[in-house]
């Protein structure tokens, strides 16, 4: 794996940015997780819907980043195929595990302000349960395909992956076998998912800004708006980076350029769900308090 290694002046730096960068979204997005384990009265779908996106945001940069660490610290960039495949298999997954639950959360915030009155009997636990059960199930069978296809390829060229970990997109460089086939699945069956999933989540919101407009009061508004506000943003941050990344056309592809993107994929939702979900909410803010506090007596 080549990494950042075209730079040989920045490695420390690198290393020591990376480092707080991974470090921040464990504290935060582990923060979020035990605050919403140790709180019974957080144990409400959006809440337990928002701890399985830390889990996966802990999952998600823990695939890529400590072996960029190691990389820049040890200078030793070898991986093996199957560490690679791997790397890449659990990369795909849990970045469209990810894409599912937050439809799962547009879906919840539809309901409880589209439907309130039914909001404790369609969102039941066996319901949230289940509509995680999914998007874990369709994220982690989903790649399997890719994993096999991509795995026939024959990499008899150059074996240096020019990125910071295994991505399709340098994998298929590599191949000295026809790749037609395989992107041409990759692009529909990818298309086809990542659509479905972006369709239900911007069907929910249409629903959801009706009818917010309809409510008379600006202090209503408000207060319904707040309630989905969050989840908004994150769904922002993930598909503009993803379309920055995967959705730009051939001429302005840059192999150096897309390692940054791929680094702001990686990192920027992590790092910033903990801040959105912990800025202006103040049930969690609330737990986060009486956890330290627990924590300061039996200290």
């Amino acid at each position: 794996i080549q990494g950042f290694s075209d730079t040989p002046e920045l490695q420390i730096s690198l290393f020591v940015l990376f480092l707080g960068i991974y470090l921040i979204i464990l504290l935060g997005n582990l923060i979020i997780f035990l605050v919403i384990s140790c709180n019974p009265h957080l144990h409400t779908p959006m809440y337990i819907f928002l701890q399985n996106l830390s889990l996966i945001d802990i999952s998600f940069s823990s695939n890529i980043l400590p072996n960029l660490l190691h990389i820049l610290l040890t200078q030793q960039n070898n991986i093996s195929f199957l560490g690679c495949m791997t790397q890449m298999y659990v990369f795909v997954a849990l970045a469209a595990s990810e894409y599912f639950l937050l439809t799962a959360m547009a879906y919840d915030r539809y309901v409880a302000i589209c439907d309130p009155l039914h909001y404790i009997a369609r969102m039941s636990r066996k319901h949230c349960a289940g509509l995680i059960t999914a998007a874990f199930t369709v994220g982690f069978v989903d790649p399997v395909a890719y994993l096999v296809l991509m795995s026939k390829l024959s990499y008899c060229a150059s074996h240096l992956i020019n990125n910071f970990f295994c991505d399709i997109t340098p994998l298929l460089q590599l191949s000295c076998s026809s790749t037609f086939s395989v992107e041409l699945f990759i692009y529909i069956e990818g298309t086809f998912l990542g659509f479905s999933s972006f369709l239900l989540t911007l069907t929910s919101y249409i629903f959801i800004i009706s009818a917010i407009l309809k409510i008379q009061s600006s202090e209503g508004r408000q207060k319904a708006f707040s309630t989905c506000a969050s989840h908004l943003a994150c769904v922002i941050t993930l598909y503009v980076t993803a379309i920055g990344l995967y959705m730009r056309p051939a001429t302005s592809y840059s192999i150096k350029r897309d390692k940054y993107f791929s680094l702001l994929y990686i990192v920027l939702g992590p790092v910033l769900n903990p801040l959105i979900y912990t800025l202006k909410n103040r049930e969690i803010q609330s737990s986060f308090s009486k956890v330290r506090q627990r924590l300061f007596y039996f200290r």
